[in-house]
């Protein structure tokens, strides 16, 4: 979500975490945060490439029914973003937010779909995901708390009125992306919802993360103004 706005601020950001997290490099981020949705993808759509690795893990009876290929997806999808996490801190030592709620939520609805072989838990995950989000914000606002800066991993510094805007447009599109998910994934076939999870909901954040950049240039800081941000609205 934030990859656009942090290219050039990840040094800045790890030096004012006291030096406990180190730079990462943008397209390895990329790689790390698309890869577990792009291997969902691909192994929901060619199970059979899949089916070797994960027999031993699922019951045969989930291997031949009509979901086998979200199944599939779905414990791949909980690998692959373990294992992103643990790539990622060996590269920087630390875990942004974003990614570690993320892959808590894929793990644990990931879990319930295996364990009740109900694939309607790893499709309500984005929904959970996007409600967190937009709550915690909202929860910012009305406590004068930026909570924002933490899911954009501390990549830029607004003025306090451009965090506000900001936090509430945000928190306004993750309430919507909530909507969107489950009227797609309550009415579409499987795969449509898997093509809208990805990439659908990829290219969404990312057009609105496009859209946002005139107002975040107008309202960022520069160096010196940063410094002497307060933590608070």
């Amino acid at each position: 979500m934030s990859e656009m706005l942090k290219q050039n601020s990840d040094l800045k950001a790890a030096e004012k975490a006291g030096g406990r997290g180190k730079p990462q490099n943008a397209s390895v981020k990329l790689a790390l945060e698309l890869g577990p949705l792009a291997l969902f993808f691909f192994a929901n759509a060619r199970p059979k490439v899949f089916e070797p690795i994960v027999a031993p893990f699922l019951p045969a009876s989930v291997l031949s029914g009509d979901s086998a290929g979200l199944f599939i997806a779905t414990l791949v999808l909980m690998a692959a973003v373990v294992v992103a996490l643990i790539a990622s801190f060996s590269l920087t030592r630390r875990i942004p937010f974003v990614p570690l709620m993320t892959a808590v939520l894929a793990v644990a609805f990931g879990a319930l779909t295996l364990y009740l072989h109900d694939a309607t838990f790893i499709k309500m995950k984005p929904t959970v995901l996007y409600v967190c989000f937009s709550a915690a914000l909202f929860g910012g606002l009305a406590f004068n708390r930026p909570v924002l800066p933490i899911l954009f991993d501390h990549a830029m510094a607004l003025t306090e009125d451009g965090w506000r805007v900001l936090t509430l447009r945000w928190a306004t599109f993750f309430l919507v992306l909530a909507a969107m998910n489950e009227i797609v994934w309550r009415t579409q076939a499987t795969n449509v919802w898997v093509a809208f999870k990805f990439p659908g909901l990829f290219i969404l954040v990312f057009l609105f993360t496009l859209a946002q950049l005139p107002f975040i240039m107008r309202n960022k800081l520069d160096e010196e103004e940063a410094e002497k941000a307060p933590e608070h609205f």
